[in-house]
């Protein structure tokens, strides 16, 4: 099983669009997770400090719900941060998860608007443009990147 690590500005809308167009690019990234069925999903995103799990859970298709398997900790909450990821907060909650959730050795993909968050040149982030969120172009090489874990 592999994991992706999922942010909702700026991914699966873009960022700072109208709350109308929230979720507007979700239908692309469902369209991928369908085409790897050994893909969950824990949600990175600031949403997960306002919104109730079970809220962000219920924009998702029936089908795909059920591996949106919760949401990384905060990382001010972190007890334990590692000196290489001090600076790269969202990085450091996705490797809290993975511990907390006996997944240290699981592959794992962060999906991602802001590089900023991990350390440069990480392997394990899907950069996407903030601007227009999760491309149906973007979505290919989304799902190429998810097969490849």
């Amino acid at each position: 099983m592999s994991i992706a690590f999922l942010d909702i500005d700026g991914v699966l809308h873009p960022e700072f669009c109208h709350s109308s167009k929230h979720f507007s690019c979700l239908p692309a990234l469902e369209q991928v997770l369908r085409q790897v069925p050994n893909c969950e999903v824990v949600i990175t995103s600031t949403w997960r400090l306002d919104t109730p799990f079970d809220t962000i859970r219920a924009r998702f298709s029936a089908d795909i719900a059920p591996r949106i398997l919760g949401v990384t900790p905060q990382f001010s909450q972190l007890e334990e941060v590692p000196d290489s990821l001090g600076s790269y907060p969202r990085e450091a909650e996705c490797n809290a998860w993975l511990r907390a959730n006996e997944h240290a050795s699981s592959p794992w993909l962060a999906i991602d608007d802001r590089s900023w968050n991990f350390r440069p040149f990480n392997r394990s982030l899907f950069l996407v443009n903030g601007k227009t969120g999760l491309t149906a172009e973007l979505a290919q090489d989304l799902l190429v990147r998810l097969h490849t874990l």
